[in-house]
């Protein structure tokens, strides 16, 4: 009877161990103004959540669950958590405990399995910083300024983006095509450029837009690369907000007091705070014309630099809903640089020469774009009769490129020039022969 009665307490044991949920993995991502924590999961769960001061701490409660990795693996630094404790509760329940150093705002939630991950619970710990001023107080009239272009590289840390043969990730082909074109605004005097995400973190829609908006940037390019069911699907596009994206954001703006305070950008300089709202709504529409219409026109130059670079999948530039375009007061592309679902161009977008040429191609469409359209109070207006009689050499150009690019010959520039040799360095000055 005993045997009977201990084997019956063995069994019931092993079943509720079994029934219970399990942690199987744990990854970290860092942020510039958040960290998150993401658990793998064999199945769904149910968890409660809340936040203690004295000392500063998050608990996590996750019913029914065992932990199965180990929170030691995390690196911590550079992020608020001193510590993550766990323990279990009511024999089944598991509590995690993260001791903060800094307070934090939090945001728990679960995540379906898909065709990449299984089910997921993520832990998301901003920091919180105290509110600088508004965009507004940050733009300061000044005599020569740069013109600044926010450089978005798509995806990133948990979202990898689209899939290549060989497992080549989105997130960082289209990161490493930023940095390219970065550094060809950094190296132009007239320009600058800001890089939306630095490593491998994701960020949300509208907090890129946010960074643009902070960083007082003048133009908002995104870079992704396009992916398809068939591998024969090829072609680079660019595309720009839909006017009814344009619309529907901006009755998003209009809705809220601390959008219309914050509404200045780079197209226009507006603030709607104390207008009435159909005055509101007259100058937000006004605005979300001028930059769309700013959008389509730089899109055309991108696109024609990219043609000849790459094979276009579109001839013209698109319209789309993209959230990540949809601010109502920065021109804005967004650009596929090819589909990395095509193992033909997935080959190209990994190479170091063709990102160059993609960022070469990005570049020298927004510089042609504002030499026709330089905003007031800026070098390149100041600059620009002199821009158009010379050629600041870059990384990548050939002698051969650049008398295509200006429609001459390179026998006239090595005589205009007086060059005895095809061979050009980076940074010199080409002088580019007047048109007959």
């Amino acid at each position: 009877m005993l045997t009977f009665l201990i084997s019956c307490l063995i069994m019931l044991i092993f079943s509720d161990f079994a029934e219970s949920s399990e942690i199987e993995g744990l990854r970290l991502y860092r942020s510039p103004d958040r960290t998150r924590i993401v658990l793998d999961l064999n199945e769904a769960v149910r968890y409660h959540t809340f936040i203690l001061e004295n000392p500063n701490r998050v608990v996590v409660d996750i019913l029914d669950s065992r932990l199965n990795a180990a929170f030691e693996q995390l690196d911590l630094s550079n992020t608020p958590i001193t510590r993550i404790r766990t323990g279990v509760r009511d024999s089944t329940n598991l509590r995690m405990v993260f001791d903060l150093a800094d307070q934090v705002s939090s945001k728990v939630f679960s995540l379906q399995s898909n065709e990449r991950y299984g089910n997921r619970l993520v832990v998301d710990l901003y920091d919180i910083k105290k509110r600088t001023s508004k965009r507004l107080a940050g733009i300061i009239e000044q005599a020569n300024r740069k013109i600044v272009i926010a450089i978005d590289a798509g995806h990133g840390g948990e979202d990898p983006g689209a899939l290549g043969p060989g497992r080549i990730r989105e997130k960082v082909i289209v990161l490493q095509i930023a940095k390219r074109l970065k550094n060809l605004f950094d190296d132009d005097r007239d320009f600058s450029g800001v890089l939306i995400r630095k490593g491998d973190y994701y960020l949300a829609h509208r907090r890129r837009t946010e960074i643009a908006h902070n960083s007082l940037a003048d133009f908002f390019i995104s870079i992704h690369a396009d992916a398809f069911s068939s591998p024969a699907a090829y072609g680079a596009s660019v595309y720009a907000l839909s006017t009814k994206g344009a619309t529907s954001e901006a009755a998003r703006y209009l809705a809220s007091r601390e959008n219309r305070a914050d509404l200045i950008g780079g197209a226009v300089s507006l603030s709607l705070g104390d207008k009435p709202d159909a005055l509101a709504e007259v100058l937000l529409d006004l605005s979300m014309t001028a930059t769309l219409s700013s959008s389509l026109a730089a899109g055309e130059y991108v696109l024609k630099n990219i043609d000849g670079l790459a094979r276009l999948h579109k001839k013209r530039v698109e319209q789309a809903g993209f959230l990540v375009l949809k601010s109502p007061d920065i021109p804005s592309l967004l650009i596929e640089a090819g589909f990395i679902s095509n193992p033909r161009e997935a080959k190209l977008l990994s190479s170091n020469t063709y990102q160059q040429n993609m960022a070469r191609a990005i570049y020298w469409g927004m510089v042609q774009y504002y030499l026709d359209n330089p905003p007031p109070g800026t070098s390149l207006a100041v600059n620009k009769t002199e821009r158009l009689k010379t050629h600041i050499v870059l990384k990548g150009d050939t002698l051969s490129q650049i008398a295509q690019k200006y429609r001459t010959s390179v026998d006239n520039l090595l005589r205009y020039n007086k060059l005895s040799s095809k061979q050009i360095k980076v940074g010199q000055r080409i002088s580019l022969p007047p048109s007959k």
